[in-house]
């Protein structure tokens, strides 16, 4: 089988568990995602179809030569070696079942330019009267050695927009009738964005063990009552 599939952000909401308390979940549209090209060591799946018309000529081409239809998404995922796997074949929110880890891969949310406190939390300048630089920069050339500013450091700049992985979530339900994933905890991105859902690599799934049957105690055998009239001789 393959170790993940492509799917879309819905958006958070909230269910209960069985003790009653409540856990927040984000609901992903995972698949189906059609098998496009079978790779050494990954498989090449599409998600979300779309109009022909709306895809460059390369790729629509691409489309009619596999015989499937046009999916707007193309993207690789590992799969399990041993296995074999055919053009065509779909991957659906099976995949995965309730108490499996995941690693959710997105973009993040962009943000715009922003100030180093709220990119990289600093703790600010002096708050004091007189003071002028209670969110800048401040000094940073550290004098004569080495007399420049270290490549790498932290400064304002362009926050979001980046690939982000968020790794060890857990699935709380799989809707299979609309191949929805309820997992635990947020994922990156906005609603509607795309992702790629894949079986953690650090965390394995919740496996309830076996209840043992309950081992009967032994009892005692007690030897039978001798009959009066063998008493009586004795």
């Amino acid at each position: 089988m393959a170790r993940g599939l492509l799917g879309k952000k819905i958006g958070m909401t909230q269910v209960f568990a069985e003790d009653g308390s409540q856990v927040g979940v984000t609901a992903i549209e995972a698949g189906p995602c059609p098998i496009l090209s079978v790779k050494d060591k990954s498989l090449q799946l599409g998600f979300d179809v779309i109009v022909e018309k709306k895809l460059k000529k390369p790729v629509a081409g691409y489309f009619k030569k596999v015989n499937i239809a046009p999916h707007k998404i193309i993207k690789e995922v590992s799969k399990v070696a041993g296995k074999e796997y055919k053009v065509g074949e779909e991957i659906k929110a099976d995949l995965f079942k309730p108490g499996d880890f995941v690693d959710v891969t997105g973009i993040s949310i962009g943000k715009g330019f922003q100030g180093g406190m709220k990119r990289w939390h600093w703790q600010g300048g002096p708050e004091t009267h007189g003071s002028t630089s209670h969110r800048r920069v401040g000094s940073m050339g550290s004098s004569t050695t080495p007399g420049r500013v270290f490549k790498g450091h932290h400064l304002p700049g362009h926050m979001g927009a980046k690939q982000v992985t968020v790794q060890n979530l857990e699935v709380i339900k799989v809707d299979l009738d609309h191949n929805i994933l309820l997992i635990k905890g947020a994922v990156p991105g906005f609603d509607n964005c795309y992702l790629v859902v894949n079986r953690a690599k650090k965390r394995k799934s919740r496996v309830e063990k076996p209840q043992a049957a309950p081992v009967a105690k032994a009892t005692a055998v007690k030897p039978a009552a001798k009959p009066a009239a063998a008493k009586a001789k004795k």
